[in-house]
């Protein structure tokens, strides 16, 4: 059986101070919680400091993003070696916000991932469509060019440790929602594309999150469909309480 995973990305939100304060209240809210991976992905002026908040705790902390190249001549980015040696465990690549603003694309996103999984770090990689492709019935070709292009080389092994994201751009921060069947549509959509790329087993242990305004309302609607595995958490993850409802719900409806 997969086992959940919620994370919560606090996008370009929370000084290094405020940051450490969610940190403590989720220590005091999530200590006793098992049976769930629980992953936290602040900026990068704040990876340091909450990893050691979290110092030996059940919650990892992950990265936003990582750059392909170990070092080098490229102003502004960083790489997977800095990441780990922040405490980062996960890194989110291919967020629809990254490709909406910054160009980036199933290629970069490849590499992204496979500097991640050199590293030893846990790559969650993000899908899905945006408004206009789902109203023009074009969200299974999305996400099968996404899936395709984004994990192109990989060996089953290699595809077997990461995490995917399914995000609906058009939930993202809109207060609109992906029905759980529709979310279950795509899911199901993924896993059965992942065992035509990979294998059956592969398919059966990637973990696959949903991602488009999670709230503590509707997780437990979302994560009671079989091929839904956690959530990608934003605006809900940037107050420890309603990410802490979130994660105790996913697992009681696991």
């Amino acid at each position: 059986m997969r086992k959940p995973i919620i994370a919560g990305n606090w996008k370009m939100n929370k000084t290094s101070l405020e940051a450490i304060a969610i940190a403590e209240e989720l220590k005091r809210d999530l200590v006793d919680v098992g049976g769930v991976d629980i992953v936290v992905c602040p900026p990068f002026t704040a990876l340091q400091s909450v990893s050691e908040a979290l110092t030996d705790m059940n919650i990892a902390v992950g990265a936003q993003n990582v750059h392909w190249v170990d070092n080098g001549a490229f102003t502004g980015e960083i790489s997977a070696s800095m990441l780990k040696d922040f405490g980062a465990r996960y890194v989110i690549v291919g967020h629809s916000e990254r490709r909406q603003y910054f160009g980036e694309t199933n290629e970069t996103v490849n590499k992204r991932l496979r500097a991640a999984l050199a590293h030893g770090l846990t790559p969650i990689v993000c899908v899905g469509e945006n408004l206009a492709e789902r109203e023009a019935g074009k969200t299974f070709d999305v996400i099968k060019n996404h899936c395709e292009g984004s994990l192109a080389g990989l060996s089953g092994d290699e595809a077997g440790r990461i995490v995917i994201a399914y995000e609906p751009v058009w939930a993202i921060g809109t207060g609109r929602t992906a029905t759980p069947q529709q979310a279950q549509e795509a899911h199901a959509f993924i896993r059965q594309l992942l065992e035509k790329l990979f294998s059956a087993d592969v398919a059966g242990d990637v973990r696959i999150q949903y991602g488009g305004s999670v709230t503590p309302e509707n997780i437990a609607s979302l994560i009671a469909q079989p091929d839904i595995d956690g959530a990608l958490v934003g605006g809900a993850s940037l107050k420890a309480q309603p990410f802490a409802t979130i994660v105790k719900a996913a697992l009681s409806s696991k």
